[in-house]
């Protein structure tokens, strides 16, 4: 089978260091799901019997999928788009893959930089205190202000899009790159810094004991499904980042070691998140299963309660808005490579005219707070069509043909190629794994993922 013209284009920006394909890589994995959605799943299905099945899940769904995009990304050396119809044969059908996930990113930007917004809204908030309280009330009452505000919640919004557009402007190495080796470390510091003052607190050993302690009465068929959406969903997968990201890797890049030290790290950002928040949620007598709400009303009464309150507030949002800018600058690349390259459009105006178009496209979204609170299609407000639309159709979606792709038209012998770098790495008996993985287990994992999100059982 042809492999079609994989040469990089001279003029086209890469990752620069092994260490800045790790960050950017593990910055587009890690995101707010990681602070709360991870933790919370966690202790309400099992705990550590959770986290077993989670990592079994992750081991054949998000790990194969990952290593597809990022070996089929780097094998283009091209947009999403580009990608599967060069490496199918310049065959246009599979460009849909791309363009699949190219609207995945878009919609699923559309509500996330306005939860985005709500974060850095929170960390100017917690510096003047004006949400640093004891009383969940008073918390309660603070957030519904804020996203009740229609111009209030836009700006905010519109601030975040400018933010990202401006890294993304700088390109992938002195953007991108640059950017994320910076924030990885931060995110990593500050968040061992709230563990230690979280594990030091009166009864912090209760909250150890809801994280990880097994209770095998909660690992049902439902818990089980939620572990493999979970690790689908978190790793930043079906969305063409992957591939995007792939596609500015370096030739001598190890790719199934790199995507696994992204799991692993993606996994030890999850549970640094929940040893910072859980054992301080039951040491002041805070509900552990507040669920999105845990993020903008218990945290900040739970560390309004411990001296020093406001200053730990301001690190938790802080880091926040870290693990939320690393995975907003994977998805924002997807739609300006695309322009750039299939369009021939400057990085500047691909730049803008994407943060222009989620301005507009993710405004519903937003106003759906406050002054579009009421427009629903299929009984769904603006912004939970997005996160459905985006969760439980593209991306599962995305992911099922990506491994089909891999497996059955990239094929075998290109896999051996890529995987092992020219035959540079002993990695024959890992692609022979993976190619078993990905042409039969993985798919049908999927395929159950996507029947579990649109409600078939």
């Amino acid at each position: 089978m042809q492999s079609g013209n994989t040469t990089a284009q001279p003029s086209r920006d890469g990752f620069a260091t092994g260490l800045g394909v790790l960050a950017a890589t593990l910055g587009s994995a890690v995101g707010l799901g990681n602070i709360w959605k991870f933790p919370y799943l966690t202790g309400s299905n099992g705990g550590a019997t959770f986290l077993f099945v989670y990592l079994a899940c992750t081991v054949l769904v998000g790990l194969p999928v990952m290593i597809s995009e990022l070996m089929l990304g780097r094998a283009a050396q091209a947009d999403a788009v580009t990608t599967y119809q060069r490496l199918g044969g310049n065959k246009g059908a599979w460009g849909i893959i791309g363009v699949s996930g190219v609207l995945a990113s878009c919609l699923i930007l559309a509500f996330y930089t306005d939860v985005a917004g709500w974060v850095f809204a929170y960390i100017f908030k917690a510096m003047s205190g004006s949400i640093v309280s004891t009383d969940p009330n008073t918390t309660s009452a603070a957030f519904n202000s804020m996203v009740s505000n229609p111009i209030q919640s836009l700006v905010w919004q519109w601030i975040v899009l400018a933010v990202v557009a401006t890294i993304i402007i700088m390109g992938v190495s002195k953007g991108i790159e640059k950017t994320t080796k910076r924030l990885m470390p931060v995110l990593f510091l500050l968040l061992i810094i709230i563990c230690v003052r979280s594990l030091t607190l009166p009864g912090a050993s209760k909250g150890l004991a809801f994280l990880f302690s097994p209770d095998l009465s909660k690992i049902n068929g439902t818990a089980v499904l939620i572990a493999m959406g979970l690790a689908f969903f978190k790793l930043s997968i079906g969305t063409s980042t992957m591939t995007t990201y792939g596609s500015y890797f370096r030739r001598d890049q190890n790719i199934p070691l790199t995507a696994t030290r992204v799991v692993l790290a993606d996994l030890t950002v999850s549970l640094l998140a929940g040893i910072a928040i859980f054992p301080a949620v039951f040491a002041f007598g805070f509900k552990p299963d507040a669920g999105p709400s845990l993020l903008f009303i218990t945290i900040p009464a739970v560390f309004a309660s411990m001296p020093m309150g406001r200053i730990f507030v301001v690190i938790f949002f802080v880091l926040t808005a870290i693990a939320s800018t690393g995975a907003m600058l994977s998805l924002f690349e997807v739609p300006v490579a695309y322009l750039a390259e299939r369009h021939g459009m400057s990085r500047l105006k691909a730049s803008v005219m994407c943060a222009v178009g989620l301005a507009l496209f993710g405004a519903p979204s937003t106003l759906s707070s406050n002054l579009m609170a009421d427009f629903k299609i299929f009984g769904l407000n603006m912004f939970d069509l997005c996160d459905f639309v985006s969760s439980n159709l593209l991306m599962p979606i995305g992911g099922l043909f990506i491994c089909f792709f891999a497996a059955w038209i990239f094929g075998k012998d290109r896999i051996v190629e890529a995987l092992s770098n020219r035959g540079a790495l002993s990695n024959q008996g890992i692609s022979r794994v993976y190619t078993l993985l990905v042409a039969f287990l993985t798919p049908i994992l999927v395929i159950i993922v996507l029947l579990n999100g649109l409600g078939v059982f």
